[in-house]
């Protein structure tokens, strides 16, 4: 029978639950993978920021806050035209919680 290790623990996700910041800590994963995703397709196709902001018919500030992951006033409408300005489409999917 293999020994169990005496140092393994809880889980990040039930460290995160239990400090009550799971939720939060989830939603600021999401939005820095979406700016890194943005960021890197923007890179790739060689856009600049201003010429992005041009694209998604929006200012460089609003990009620059759009691309900032401590910012989490982003729209469903705002992510849209920014996949679109890098020729990309955002989904999104309702899932079962089990």
């Amino acid at each position: 029978m293999a020994k169990k290790n005496p140092r393994t623990g809880s889980t990040l996700e039930s460290l995160l639950r239990e400090e009550g910041i799971y939720e939060d800590a989830k939603n600021r994963a999401i939005k820095s993978v979406l700016a890194y995703e943005l960021i890197a397709a923007m890179k790739t196709q060689q856009i600049s920021k201003t010429r992005m902001a041009e694209r998604m018919k929006t200012s460089r500030s609003q990009l620059d806050r759009l691309l900032d992951p401590d910012n989490d006033s982003v729209t469903l409408e705002t992510l849209k035209r920014a996949a679109a300005a890098v020729g990309m489409r955002l989904e999104l999917e309702l899932r079962s919680e089990t």
